[in-house]
């Protein structure tokens, strides 16, 4: 049912060096998957490496593996371009040189790993054929690896090498340890120029600016850059919490003021250092999530924006169509106006917890807030505005509660985007007003249940409010006045409850692995589903109402058919889904999973292919599909997933007529028996005012009259009015195909011949057809009698039954006048006439009982 879409891979960005162009950060490739996940990468002029487990493959136009190394037997952490060679070293610190093109191994180097494990490699500038090594053990080694020789052994600083970075000069290179110092090192004289130490733990990166400033950048694992001056050898700044986590590496970009860092929190950032006292501000930016999802959902009715909370306190906002609408509407702040006031850099102490669940509408986003969400541990629920990308001006919570074991436990807001309804663990339930933030009222005396709130809903209408707890009880109230209207008890504690507002559907998933379904019209359960094996996380609706999603922790993403109340799709995936969402379209399925921190799509098959939707047997047995971006053959088996339902499918091919009662209709146009008695109204239409006229050509041989001057002959001129222009037809007269089927037919009653001739000609064929039937046009009585009997086989068949009533008016149209003249042909039509009443009264019957129903249907209150 439901296909792989997006696919995480290496990825190219395109910053610019300039800063206009930076301001396009934008997604220049997304290259071919790769089995494992990239443990290192690297780039030349011409290709772009990357290792994944104990090989690693070689990029070109930033999209296609061209060569792939395999020779390593552990995994490679390490990568070094290196002319037409490629360096990669690995966890047991073998070293292998390969030449990129043929693929072959140059030369192998193992170091005892106890001795010398190495950690960092460097190719110095100007060092031809020699390269660098650091070791966790400290030292350092100048290797020449055309002659596959150790040239020098810097004993180092007793601390592991955790970083080596070519200097702007030559021989001078920069060393960083892992007590969080940077040693700027002559390798040349084997000379110690200058050390500075951080005191954020080991050096991660080291970058060099290149654009005439003396400034080095170095990072570090809590996410901080220091910025050295190299001539008067001190600290200049701090970007303190660059990276909300370590950072992975920086880069100066060449004769440029801007350094690009990455981090482990999934952001990819641009900074341009234009300000008088050297320090970076935040040009441009990518980032998603650096922790697992909690909640997604749809945003909006175009299908094209997911909202996501994520365990990182953040909610962002995807899109589905380009990277570049993205956006994240940031962290939640306990106290927003006092970090303003104090200008606090740190905000980690102030802000929220992770979001749990949200609900959201876009009804009056561009009048106040549109999102309302709840927080783990919190009794306060947020509200965001979507289109400022912050949060709102509100935290709803009511004011007598005190207890600081109250937590807010589910959320909904009405579909006119004016009010939101909290339900809290201790059983309350209260509405809020979302332009103002002030209590509008709770359900229910005291509390509207006895346990903690599961879920909660108001219907399209702002009519019903439908509320669920773990006690097991279902309860609606009347949205207005708060007054309890009916209470509904369940056969286990529910986990999840989901409204389709338009359908008036409620799915509800208990804690016994079961789904009910209700219809909160007659407040009854109208389907019952079980198969799941775990405790299932979230559901969602197709935007028909048809389809009941639902993904829980035993892995798998079953379908659920509601009006046949069947399982008609399902499969396993190797991490267990977290949160399900459909597109309001219908056309894509967003999931999150356990300990992943993306958003994955999953298409709709059946909009673009034929897939079967029986249901599944009892004892099907689900595949297991992989996770986009997780393997290699992918794209096959994609395409075998599209196959494998439409071969498993039996074509049904419709009979003729499902029984011979019932009044069957051809399959043919209306233009082919419609106008069949108009069509000399039609002709008379279509005829021109004027006669077409022939342009006078002169014959290819010009005619001369003889003489001794040649003269041209005049034309002949056709003077003689009496000429007729009308063909004699008796002399042209001939039997059709059509008359000789018919003849035929009198001997051995069978028409279906002649009938198919009829119907594969045209209006104006079938005219031509029945008016030369008659005597006067080469026909006969005997023919226009079969063509009665074969009129009359139609109606005893009741099939073709339009044709059948087309034809026969068409033939008394056309041979009304001699038909009582012929008694052979007035006893035919006799028959006609009383089948073709008989046919119609029933018909007219059926048709005033339909008419009757529907009558009844739209004028009853039911």
């Amino acid at each position: 049912m439901f296909a792989r879409k997006t696919k995480a891979t290496l990825a190219l960005w395109c910053p610019g060096y300039s800063e206009t162009q930076v301001q396009k950060l934008s997604l220049v490739a997304v290259s071919n998957s790769v089995p494992q996940d990239i443990c290192c990468m690297a780039a030349d002029g011409r290709l772009v490496f990357a290792a994944y487990g104990n090989v690693f493959s070689a990029f070109a136009r930033n999209k296609e593996i061209v060569h792939t190394f395999k020779g390593h037997k552990a995994e490679i952490h390490l990568l070094q371009p290196f002319g037409d060679h490629i360096i990669s070293v690995d966890t047991d610190s073998i070293l292998i040189i390969w030449h990129i093109y043929s693929e072959e191994e140059y030369l192998q180097l193992t170091f005892d790993k106890s001795v010398f494990k190495i950690s960092a490699i460097l190719h110095p500038s100007t060092y031809l054929n020699k390269i660098l090594l650091g070791s966790e053990q400290g030292s350092l080694q100048l290797w020449n690896v055309k002659s596959n020789k150790l040239l020098y052994t810097f004993p180092g600083w007793k601390l592991g090498v955790t970083a080596l970075q070519q200097a702007p000069a030559v021989d001078v290179v920069a060393i960083g340890l892992m007590s969080g110092q940077v040693i700027i090192h002559n390798i040349k004289f084997n000379e110690t120029l200058m050390k500075f130490r951080q005191d954020w733990g080991p050096i991660t990166s080291i970058s060099f600016r290149t654009d005439g400033h003396p400034v080095m950048a170095a990072g570090s694992p809590c996410g901080h850059i220091g910025l050295w001056d190299l001539e008067d050898k001190k600290l200049i700044n701090q970007m303190r919490n660059a990276h909300s986590t370590a950072i992975a590496g920086l880069t100066f970009l060449h004769r440029e003021p801007l350094l690009v860092t990455n981090g482990a929190d999934n952001a990819l950032r641009i900074w341009i250092f234009d300000g008088p006292t050297g320090e970076g501000r935040l040009l441009r930016f990518r980032m998603g999530h650096s922790a697992p999802l909690t909640s997604i959902r749809y945003y909006g009715q175009n299908g094209q924006q997911i909202l996501s909370a994520s365990q990182d306190g953040t909610l962002q906002s995807f899109s589905t169509v380009h990277e570049k609408f993205n956006k994240s509407l940031g962290h939640g702040l306990i106290n927003k106006k006092r970090v303003k006031r104090k200008g606090l850099q740190n905000t980690m102490s102030v802000r929220l917890p992770p979001i749990t669940k949200f609900a959201a509408e876009e009804a009056r986003e561009s009048d106040w807030d549109g999102i309302i969400a709840c927080h783990q541990g919190k009794l306060s629920c947020s509200t965001w505005n979507y289109q400022k990308s912050t949060i709102g001006a509100y935290f709803l919570k009511p004011k007598e509660m005190k207890k600081d074991d109250i937590t807010a436990t589910a959320v909904d807001i009405t579909s006119c985007g004016n009010f939101a309804v909290i339900g809290l663990s201790s059983g309350t339930v209260d509405v809020y007003n979302m332009q103002s933030g002030i209590h509008r009222g709770s359900f229910g005396k005291d509390q509207a249940h006895k346990g903690s709130v599961r879920g909660v809903a108001v219907d399209g209408l702002n009519q019903l409010t439908v509320t669920t707890g773990s006690e097991g009880l279902l309860k609606f109230w009347n949205f207005k006045n708060k007054i309890l209207i009916h209470s509904v008890s369940l056969s286990s504690s529910p986990n999840v409850m989901l409204l389709h507002r338009d359908s008036g559907i409620l799915g509800l998933a208990l804690d016994d692995f079961s789904i009910s379904v209700l219809d909160i019209e007659t407040r009854k359960i109208v389907r019952e589903f079980s198969g799941h094996q775990g405790q299932i996380n979230d559901m969602a609706f197709s935007p028909d109402g048809r389809w009941l999603i639902s993904a829980a922790m035993d892995c798998s993403i079953r379908t659920w058919d509601l009006p046949s109340g069947c399982l008609i799709d399902c499969f396993l995936l190797d991490s267990a889904p977290l949160n399900v969402s459909m597109s309001p379209t219908g056309d894509f399925l967003a999931t999150s999973h356990v300990d992943h921190l993306g958003i994955f799509l999953w298409s709709n098959i059946s909009l673009y292919s034929v897939v079967s939707l029986r249901p599944l047997p009892a004892d099907y047995v689900p595949s297991v599909v992989m996770l986009p971006g997780t393997c290699q053959t992918q794209d096959v088996e994609v395409s075998e997933e599209t196959v494998e339902p439409s071969d498993e499918m039996i074509e049904y091919d419709s009979p003729e007529q499902l029984n011979e009662q019932l009044v069957t209709l051809s399959l043919l146009p209306e233009s082919r028996w419609k106008n069949l008695l108009n069509l000399d109204v039609i002709k008379k239409k279509n005829k021109p005012k004027e006669p077409p006229k022939v342009p006078k050509s002169a014959p290819f041989f010009i005619p001369t009259i003889p003489g001794l001057v040649p003269r041209y002959a005049a034309p002949e001129q056709n003077n003689d009015p009496q000429q007729s222009k009308v063909v004699n037809l008796g002399v042209l007269a001939q039997k059709s195909d059509f008359c000789l089927k018919l003849e035929e037919g009198l001997v051995n009653n069978k028409y279906d011949t002649a009938l198919n001739l009829l119907k594969e000609s045209g209006p104006s064929g079938i005219e031509t057809e029945l008016r030369s039937l008659s005597p006067d046009c080469g026909g006969s009585v005997e023919v226009m009698q079969s063509f009665l009997k074969m009129i009359g086989m139609m109606l005893d068949r009741k099939r073709d039954f339009e044709l059948a009533q087309a034809y026969l008016a068409l033939f008394l149209k056309l041979h009304l006048k001699m038909l009582p003249s012929e008694p052979v042909l007035l006893e035919e039509i006799t028959n006609l006439s009383s089948q073709v009443e008989e046919n119609w009264t029933h018909l007219q019957s059926l048709f005033n009982q339909s008419m009757c129903i529907l009558n009844y249907l739209k004028s009853a209150l039911l």
